[in-house]
């Protein structure tokens, strides 16, 4: 079993808020293809990073789905997707394999 773990951020690079909808599309689209979701969204995380000596930070929600097999490709297209949709350069999608207890 995977746990998929998709990365969001709440505003643009001009500090605009995304749009309701955009985040409920998602969570659709995932709840339909994996049957469930946890969204993490109340509080936002906040995310930093550095990239060429400049500290940057995102606020930032998390989606979580469980599937039993990682399709990589579909995962791609997806994200790349994402990166459209919010645009972004790049959007974090992390797989880690866990065990049901």
């Amino acid at each position: 079993m995977y746990l998929i773990q998709l990365f969001l951020p709440l505003y643009d690079e001009k500090g605009m808020t995304f749009p309701d909808q955009l985040f409920s599309a998602v969570r659709a689209q995932l709840t339909e293809k994996f049957a469930g979701i946890t969204t993490y969204s109340r509080a936002p995380a906040k995310g930093f990073w550095k990239d060429e000596g400049k500290l940057h930070r995102d606020d930032i929600v998390v989606f979580e789905v469980m599937a039993e097999q990682l399709d990589r490709r579909w995962w791609d297209r997806y994200r790349q997707n994402l990166e459209t949709e919010f645009r972004q350069d790049q959007i974090l999608i992390r797989a880690q394999m866990i065990e049901i207890i």
